[in-house]
């Protein structure tokens, strides 16, 4: 069914991709409405428009299509930020704000399956289980090696990187709940202020020096704080 498994060399076929589309999306809405076990491929079929001799060729079983639906959701996410956080054209902030982008705009264009996904959860088969899980961790890993390479070049702050990678995901997944899909630019304007919203939680503050990692790091944030304080103790005095 998928794209991967076609012949090597083979070209695109739009009919068989729009037809795999509204299977899964019909696959998506009645997995939310009926839950996984009580839906059958005869109900897939149908809403589909399709005989389930049909819908054999696109499709094995459930457990096939509740693989698609994940690995579109979190598999494929997963490479894009490998690929992204690979570029050595691009510095860690463009790297984060790309890789906040991808997600977002991911999760905006697939509320439902991610939503069906979260729910869908514990009761996953465990191989498909597995999957999810291993996927998840790989998305935790190439946003916390963004944020770490940020905080080393001086171009973030020294959070932690991993609460830090941690709290950036958790807010991008969150669009899927309050998120109305279906109108692209509608989805790419949240994802690009979601973007925006993800970078100003790890970047420095507006003309602070880029330090490396490091004594000279210290000591910039220590000039920093010391700023920071003679502006609260002059205004104090001002006041009195």
């Amino acid at each position: 069914m998928t794209r991967e498994d076609a012949p090597r060399g083979a070209t695109r076929n739009p009919r068989r991709e729009l037809v795999e589309k509204q299977i899964l999306d019909q696959a998506t809405r009645l997995f939310a409405q009926k839950g996984f076990a009580s839906t059958t491929l005869q109900d897939i079929a149908d809403a589909t428009g399709l005989t389930r001799p049909a819908l054999y060729h696109y499709v094995a079983n459930k457990d096939e299509l509740l693989s698609r639906l994940i690995s579109e959701s979190t598999e494929t996410p997963a490479a894009v930020l490998h690929d992204i956080n690979g570029r050595s054209d691009l510095r860690p902030t463009e790297k984060l704000r790309k890789m906040a982008t991808a997600i977002a705009l991911n999760q905006a264009e697939t509320a439902d399956r991610f939503k069906l996904i979260i729910r869908s959860e514990a009761d996953l088969p465990e191989e498909i289980s597995r999957t999810y899980q291993q996927s998840r961790r790989h998305v935790l890993k190439e946003f916390v090696l963004v944020v770490e390479s940020g905080v080393k070049a001086g171009e973030f702050r020294p959070v932690d990187p991993r609460t830090a990678a941690l709290g950036i995901i958790g807010m991008l997944n969150w669009v899927a709940w309050w998120h109305q899909s279906g109108d692209a630019d509608a989805d790419r304007s949240v994802a690009t202020q979601l973007a925006d919203m993800a970078l100003r939680t790890v970047v420095q503050e507006s003309g602070a020096p880029v330090v490396p990692e490091g004594p000279e790091r210290a000591i910039s944030m220590l000039r920093q704080d010391l700023d920071y304080l003679e502006r609260i103790l002059a205004r104090d005095r001002s006041q009195a």
